[in-house]
């Protein structure tokens, strides 16, 4: 006779698909095992088995988990968040782990791979903490310049978005580990974030703020999906069925689950009808006499709670989470640092180098003095404040950072630091300091925090005032900005050579020091725009546009009535000149661009996709366009140089350009490499698409497309045209 080799519980048959043995685990489950396991288990937990002796135990409350079923073989899910490193997670208090560079520094790198590596590296640490989730990436955009998140979001656009954030998902799940995309969706703002209540055209949604969400599904393949604390057009996020099912699931073909961000439900019934699975971190709404009495009044059905959790099942089983015990290996800490160094370096953008003083030589540097507050002259600028905060395992500040590759360079020169007070008291001092100094390396910042937005653009702490005070006194004298928004610069005709590093992470005195010193020769390119005045930006002058404006109901209505001129289609289409434009960056080489080639392949307008009744069916969409230039090294340093493609809807009520392709390459000096972006029209990011709300689908309109190509979204030399017929 042969062995009866079935597992005594079916859904632990691995031979079977996912969402089979989901399906069969909810069916053994009662209805308290069901509740228990619909939100999350607000309980102090101390899984590294650290000396609580130390710590007020109620700083660190921390809930990001569900709690296990053992009896049906249920593992404890554990959550951490992101989505800059392994942030505040399952524990008290959170372990360290490795703090890189800001999310919107990396989107500064235009760099498909780092971005890809950028997400695995994340998910790695995950695992090896023991976690299961991460809550990571940050889709939403950075519509205000002020905005607390914008560290952790891509940027303001939302192709540039849409593409790194697909490939950061990719790589954390490379890992076993559930990626979360968030926060699901238009929270794009901190201000009053419980409150208020974003009014946005459907078109606006799709063609801007629920684009890069939708290419993190369709492209990215994320299993989950934060949603957000905030209404949209009067419906929370997190009861939006419009938002969780018919968009989310019956027109981009989500199969993950939704997690709601922390205390963002607002209903039970509602709720888990529109969409959400799972509520984080309690049982406030998912709870036994909730549940029970929505069963009994039959507002909710049996059907419905089996379904949340057959989502969420279905992407613990796919990931092995049931299968293996994902056990606290402990991370690697000099591997951690070596990534976190080459991917701060890698954000840094060049902004300013007019006197050539860039790349420094240690011979002709002399004496090094870093002078500013203390937040940024003796501190590393890691990430912004909040649940994402990283506890860094090995930070690295800017002096030591400079020794460290002074040394490496074979050089002896002496670094010093002068730190100014907050109240700049002994800004004469520091004066006198950075004139008899050698090399001046003034560091001046700002750092965002969740749940609040700046009040404004300016570097806090008298920093303008430092920089204005120092900026003429050496010719010797870099400005380092390190910041998480673009910061105004009333201090500008005075420094002839600046650097935008973002927030660094732990290796921030390293990778400037590399950037400094050449080891790195800079190629990233700004993700936002920095306009001259903040009188510039879409929403100056509209508080109706934000911060919002009470129109009876009690809480602030935020109007997005620039619809789709935010970011650089604004200052385009309002002919504003900024300071510096999306898109811009310099390098210590300089680049030739020739031979522009675009050549079009089947391209057919009219809808892409068709619904009915049986479902979604494709439309007539069709075709690819690819667009080529030679990208000449002029220079005399290896470098890279981003070719970006702008399109020209010819359609009215469109913005003036929209970014729809880039591509980054590498070129040696004299050499000559070929930059090729493919626009397939019918993909997730719609390049020449517009929302059709009869059709509830994006179109493509016949009419001439034309095509800008160039180094940023101001600097297009190029142009050529595409006939869609």
């Amino acid at each position: 006779m042969t062995a009866d080799t079935t597992p005594p519980q079916p859904w632990m048959d691995t031979t079977k698909s996912p969402r089979e043995r989901a399906e069969l685990l909810v069916a053994e489950m009662t209805l308290e095992q069901k509740v228990d396991q619909l939100g999350g288990a607000m309980t102090t937990i101390n899984p590294y088995n650290i000396d609580m002796a130390d710590f007020d135990v109620d700083q660190f409350n921390v809930w990001r988990h569900a709690d296990p079923i053992d009896e049906l073989s249920i593992p404890r899910l554990n959550i951490t968040n992101g989505p800059v490193g392994v942030g505040m997670g399952d524990g008290v208090p959170s372990p360290p782990a490795t703090a890189l560079p800001a999310t919107l520094g990396l989107a500064a790198t235009f760099d498909k791979n780092l971005a890809r590596r950028y997400g695995a590296f994340m998910g790695k640490e995950t695992r090896a903490l023991g976690q299961h989730l991460l809550e990571a990436p940050g889709m939403c955009l950075a519509r205000i310049t002020t905005g607390g998140r914008n560290f952790e979001y891509f940027s303001e656009d939302p192709y540039l978005s849409g593409v790194m954030g697909a490939e950061v998902t990719q790589g954390i799940q490379s890992n076993g580990i559930i990626a979360e995309a968030k926060h699901y969706a238009l929270n794009d703002e901190e201000e009053q974030r419980f409150r208020y209540d974003v009014r946005a055209d459907e078109h606006v949604m799709r063609e801007l703020y629920l684009l890069p969400f939708e290419m993190t599904v369709k492209d990215g393949d994320v299993a989950c999906i934060m949603g957000s604390y905030q209404r949209i057009n009067g419906t929370y996020g997190c009861e939006n069925y419009w938002l969780l099912t018919q968009v989310l699931r019956e027109q981009w073909g989500f199969e993950g689950y939704v997690q709601s961000d922390f205390w963002a439900v607002r209903s039970t019934a509602q709720s888990l009808n529109a969409g959400l699975d799972h509520e984080m971190p309690d049982h406030n709404w998912m709870n036994m006499e909730s549940i029970q009495h929505a069963l009994d009044q039959r507002i909710l059905e049996m059907a419905t709670i089996d379904r949340a959790l057959v989502r969420r099942y279905t992407q613990m089983f796919r990931f092995g989470q049931f299968d293996e015990v994902f056990d606290k290996t402990g991370i690697d800490i000099p591997a951690g640092s070596a990534f976190a160094r080459e991917a701060a370096a890698e954000v840094i953008v060049l902004l300013k180098n007019e006197q050539q003083l860039l790349p420094l030589t240690p011979q002709d540097s002399g004496s090094i003095l870093i002078v500013g507050i203390d937040d940024f002259a003796n501190q590393i600028c890691n990430c912004g404040g909040g649940s994402s905060q990283v506890i860094p395992t090995k930070p690295v500040v800017p002096a030591e950072g400079l020794r460290d590759v002074l040394a490496e360079l074979g050089a002896d020169n002496t670094v010093e630091v002068f730190t100014v007070a907050d109240d700049m008291s002994n800004l004469a001092e520091a004066a006198e300091a950075a004139a008899s100094a050698g090399t001046v390396l003034i560091m001046a910042g700002l750092v965002t925090t969740e749940g609040a937005d700046q009040k404004d653009m300016n570097l806090p702490k008298h920093q303008n005032e430092l920089i204005d005070a120092l900026a003429g006194v050496n010719p010797r004298t870099v400005v380092v900005l390190k910041d998480g928004d673009p910061v105004l610069m009333p201090w500008l005709d005075k420094a002839h050579t600046l650097l935008e590093c973002f927030n660094q992470g732990q290796e921030d005195g390293h990778a400037v020091a590399d950037v400094l010193f050449g080891n790195h020769n800079p190629a990233a390119k700004l993700p936002m725009t920095y306009p001259v005045s903040e009188d510039d930006t879409c929403y100056a002058g509209n508080p109706s546009r934000y911060p919002g404006v009470d129109e009876g109901a009690g809480y602030p209505v935020m109007r997005y009535s620039e619809g789709l001129e935010m970011g650089y289609r604004w200052y385009q289409a309002q002919d504003i000149t900024p300071m510096f434009e999306f898109g811009y960056g310099l390098s210590y080489t300089t680049f030739a661009l020739n031979n522009l080639d675009v050549a079009a392949e089947g391209v057919r307008s009219g809808v892409e996709e068709t619904w009915s009744t049986a479902g979604r069916e494709p439309g007539t969409v069709a075709g690819t366009v690819t667009v080529s230039v030679d990208v000449t090294n002029t220079g005399d340093r290896a470098g890279a140089e981003v070719v970006q493609v702008y399109a020209e809807i010819p359609v009215a009520g469109q913005p003036p350009r929209r970014l729809v392709g880039f591509d980054k390459v590498h070129v040696k000096p004299g050499e000559t490499a070929t930059a090729v972006v493919k626009l397939e029209l019918n993909s997730a990011s719609h390049p020449f698409g517009v929302w059709d709300a009869n059709a509830q689908s994006f179109a493509v309109r016949p009419g001439t497309y034309t095509l800008h190509v160039g180094t940023s979204s101001a600097n297009t030399p190029f142009s050529a045209t595409v006939e869609v017929k």
